[in-house]
């Protein structure tokens, strides 16, 4: 007789799953997006939430870590839209501003007037209920494994924004998705997102993110790129939630034949957040830029997993990660360059850098090469320790006070990514980001 074996479930994971249970009757859409969602919650429920034996969450054991579940957010009303306007995440950014609230898509703090030629922007909710091709599209991209964030996100699918930029389409400015939160009290919220750019497009997203702090809210969010022929498509992320916050974020890309992709992720709020990157290169000749920062301070713990598959030949990748860690914070960086059988001649690099202000931050960084094809150039490193003496003392030594000094040193050293945004004014609203850390650490 052989003993059914059942995992002992985490009350956060029980209460996930009656929330999905609860949900599962009352999220838009047709057979096929009810098809998605069952597939991923029946994944969920039966793997759970990720613990240290999972190799990709080693580092960042949710089983451990999230001790409760808040219930849903309710739809954003009147008081949370007051809320939500005083949260300006980037207030220097000009941009097409696309807003969601608590996870639910708001017209009202939205610019969707007079859309550029080529340009479609419509909210998920609609595309579900509708069941219009866009809906069609959401779930295309996916890892290669079981991943707990998406599969949770999958299972609440229910809004978003839906962005289509047509063959040869060139947006004269960027659209930034603007995901805030707010209520004063823990709540869970899902947002899904996709982005299609055409071929030989020219595109900026910002994606941004924001709420309130002293709210333990969970946020989970996943967005699918796919970045059509010859297009040119920049994306920059900053991640500023508030200092009690979890954040679970999952971005999905696919890159066309000789397309160029360059990704900026800022990382700089929530208590402890994960950041998922999977990037295929699906056709001939693509060139993709990974340029990214994290600062933290205090007991923040901040995650970066990329997983990067040169599939077709003549590639090339360039991956930079720096992080400025403060106090007792934690940062983590796995990086995974996999050159399929055939990628010839791919050339891709990847370097992670971390700086250590204090005794009790600590760094992880991993930086791996899977290498199936004999005709590629490839190389990675990692390197990690404190502000250098010799240059602190060149500064001491002409009458600048320390703190001064040090802020001048540690942002010589988090620029170096951010200046690689080509858009100016992302470039400046991010860098000014990092002034403000700066100042903060002061």
């Amino acid at each position: 007789m052989n003993a059914e074996i059942r995992p002992i479930r985490t009350p956060a994971e029980q209460a996930l799953a009656a929330s999905i249970e609860a949900a599962r009757n009352t999220l838009p859409g047709a057979a096929g997006v009810k098809k998605l969602r069952e597939a991923a919650a029946e994944a969920f429920i039966r793997s759970g939430l990720p613990h240290r034996r999972v190799e990709e969450w080693k580092y960042t054991d949710l089983r451990a870590l999230v001790r409760e579940a808040p219930p849903l957010a309710a739809p954003p009303d009147k008081n949370a839209f007051e809320q939500a306007k005083k949260l300006d995440p980037l207030p220097r950014l000009d941009a097409r501003r696309l807003t969601l609230v608590n996870g639910a898509f708001v017209p009202e703090l939205s610019d969707i007037a007079s859309l550029e030629k080529g340009l479609t922007i419509v909210p998920l909710s609609r595309a579900l209920a509708e069941n219009n091709r866009f809906a069609q599209k959401i779930g295309e991209l996916h890892p290669d494994t079981y991943d707990a964030a998406l599969s949770l996100n999958t299972a609440f699918l229910n809004d978003g924004v839906l962005i289509e930029i047509a063959d040869g389409a060139k947006l004269l400015r960027p659209i930034h998705i603007v995901n805030l939160h707010a209520g004063g009290t823990p709540s869970s919220t899902y947002a899904r997102s996709l982005v299609v750019a055409g071929k030989n497009s020219e595109a900026v997203i910002v994606e941004s993110f924001a709420g309130p702090e002293g709210v333990a809210y969970q946020r989970n969010s996943a967005i699918e790129l796919q970045v059509g022929d010859k297009a040119s498509f920049d994306f920059i992320r900053l991640q500023a939630e508030g200092a009690a916050a979890l954040h679970l974020s999952t971005l999905l890309a696919k890159i066309g034949n000789d397309a160029k992709f360059a990704l900026y992720p800022v990382t700089q709020g929530a208590a402890v957040s994960r950041f998922s990157v999977t990037l295929r290169f699906a056709g001939k000749g693509a060139d993709a830029r990974f340029a990214g920062a994290t600062l933290l301070r205090g007991r923040q713990h901040a995650d970066t997993t990329m997983m990067i598959h040169h599939m077709m030949p003549n590639g090339t990748s360039r991956e930079l990660m720096k992080s400025a860690l403060d106090n007792e914070s934690r940062g983590i960086f796995q990086g995974r360059i996999n050159v399929h059988p055939g990628a010839q001649k791919t050339d891709a690099r990847m370097a992670t850098h971390a700086l250590m202000l204090s005794d009790k931050a600590e760094s992880v960084n991993k930086p791996e090469l899977e290498i199936f094809a004999d005709d590629v150039q490839c190389g990675h490193g990692a390197t990690s320790g404190a502000i250098d003496e010799a240059l602190l003392f060149y500064f001491l030594a002409r009458g600048i006070p320390r703190k001064e000094a040090e802020a001048l040193l540690i942002h010589s050293f988090v620029a170096e990514p951010l200046e690689m945004i080509a858009h100016e004014g992302a470039r400046e609203a991010m860098l000014a980001r990092a002034e403000d850390w700066l100042k903060a650490r002061s």
